[in-house]
């Protein structure tokens, strides 16, 4: 009788997990807010203001920490719902970082005029298990909590279901895809890097010799070197300035450290974020440091390498230097000034509490994936986003998906930043996949619902 009652609440934890959700439809006109706290396992947290007809909800989805072992504890993962109407499509949108806890629209979204829910990755605050065993945070487990999610709104949504994200985002839902590739109809990838070998890097260091024009690489290149010329006046510039902010150096070791590898990535920065129009505004090497100092904080910030600034990313630099990879980019005109050589990766920006070993066969098997197996995928790039410089390609056994890359644009390319003949062909994949008939007019653009834009709005995205 005793171990019958030890086993009891294990096996009932169990099944809990892995039954598919009863199907929270009802009677017609039920609201939706009704049906949705009628789904096992999900809360809603609360409910904020929207345009109409939209409504808007927080809601939290209970998770296994381990979907291998469901039986080893529970987390609650946030989302957010952007509910307009069940019978119309629904659009997956995967963050890779924490969720934007407020009203708005992708652009899969707004072009197939549907619902849209957006997820928070596993391991980012909120949605982190007590555990914390950061070996549950690798592609598959994330990948499963978006199959756990779809599996428990599919009775609710029923139309098509399409996936989106850009950057890490992006990447996420190709990884939803190699492990579920039937959970959605069509995926939307922008800007996603897709680092098939990780120790192979040279597509960046010759993405740097060919962005913009030899007038500005070289501007960007000098003012780097003048910058760490200048190390010994920065240095305590940066203590003092950390010191005044109550910002700290301990994940990077200290603020020589931090400095250098904020030089490092100015450049990457730069085109992550501007555009060649910003380049006249590079500082020449004759300028003071107080205007070398604020276009560095302003292009890269000041604040990014410090405890602060790296804590809230720590769950994305775990899985670049786990399985994702990290591009480490050469630098030679930095060579003879560098003190911390090489050491620009992943891991010095992850605790030395928290263990860390590489496997590079993950990336390798999504790769193949794509080329062998893949479907209705369609991948959007910037021409001046150094993340492209590694891009997600079609193979022999890719059927019915698309690359393409918005002339001039940077980390946030997108559909509508396409040339007008890759622009209607992506919508038209996208309208296909979604089942929605083509409309000359399209759905409106709305302000409130349509300014967000996933991969700028979040300065403080790793760069590198």
């Amino acid at each position: 009788m005793n171990a019958f009652r030890r086993l009891a609440l294990p096996l009932a934890l169990l099944a809990g997990l892995l039954a598919v959700p009863a199907s929270p439809s009802a009677a017609a006109g039920e609201d939706i807010a009704d049906r949705l706290r009628a789904i096992p396992g999900m809360t809603i947290t609360e409910e904020r203001p929207a345009t109409a007809p939209y409504r808007f909800f927080v809601l939290a989805y209970t998770q296994p920490a381990d979907h291998r072992k469901p039986s080893a504890g529970t987390f609650q993962q946030r989302l957010t719902l952007l509910h307009k109407d069940a019978a119309r499509p629904m659009v997956l949108h995967t963050t890779g970082y924490n969720v934007p806890v407020r009203v708005f629209r992708s652009e899969p979204a707004r072009l197939v005029d549907g619902n849209q829910i957006s997820v928070e990755q596993r391991f980012f605050t909120p949605s982190r298990p007590a555990s914390e065993n950061w070996s549950k945070l690798n592609v598959w487990q994330a990948a499963t909590d978006h199959h756990r999610l779809v599996t428990a709104l599919k009775p609710l949504y029923a139309a098509k279901w399409i996936s989106t994200g850009a950057s890490k985002g992006g990447m996420t839902s190709v990884y939803h895809r190699r492990f579920y590739p039937s959970d959605v109809d069509g995926t939307v990838a922008y800007v996603a890097p897709n680092d098939v070998i990780a120790r192979e890097d040279s597509a960046y260091d010759e993405f740097f010799t060919q962005v913009g024009d030899a007038a500005c690489r070289k501007a960007l290149d000098d003012v780097q070197v003048e910058a760490l010329k200048r190390r010994a006046e920065f240095v305590p510039r940066y203590e003092a300035w950390a010191a005044a902010g109550g910002y700290t150096f301990s994940i990077v070791k200290s603020a020589d450290r931090a400095f250098e590898f904020m030089v490092n990535g100015t450049t990457w920065a730069f085109w992550q974020y501007g555009s060649a129009s910003d380049c006249a505004g590079v500082p020449p090497v004759t300028a003071t440091s107080d205007v070398i100092w604020d276009w560095m904080d302003n292009v890269y910030g000041a604040s990014s390498n410090t405890d602060q600034g790296v804590t809230g990313f720590v769950p994305y630099y775990y899985q670049a230097g786990t399985q994702l990879g990290y591009p480490l980019v050469d630098l030679p005109h930095l060579a003879k000034l560098q003190k911390y050589r090489g050491q620009d990766v992943a891991r010095s920006y992850v605790p030395a509490s928290i263990p860390m070993w590489f496997n590079p066969v993950t990336m390798i098997d999504v790769d193949l994936w794509v080329k062998l197996s893949g479907r209705n995928l369609l991948f959007v790039y910037g021409q001046n986003d150094p993340w492209g410089a590694e891009p997600f390609q079609t193979g022999i056994g890719t059927r019915d998906s698309y690359s393409y890359t918005a002339p001039g644009a940077n980390h946030g390319a997108n559909i509508g930043a396409l040339v007008t003949s890759e622009k209607d062909s992506a919508t038209s994949a996208l309208l296909r996949w979604a089942g929605v008939t083509p409309s000359l007019a399209g759905p409106s653009y709305v302000p409130d619902l349509d300014d967000y834009n996933p991969a700028l709005d979040r300065k403080l995205n790793p760069v590198r």
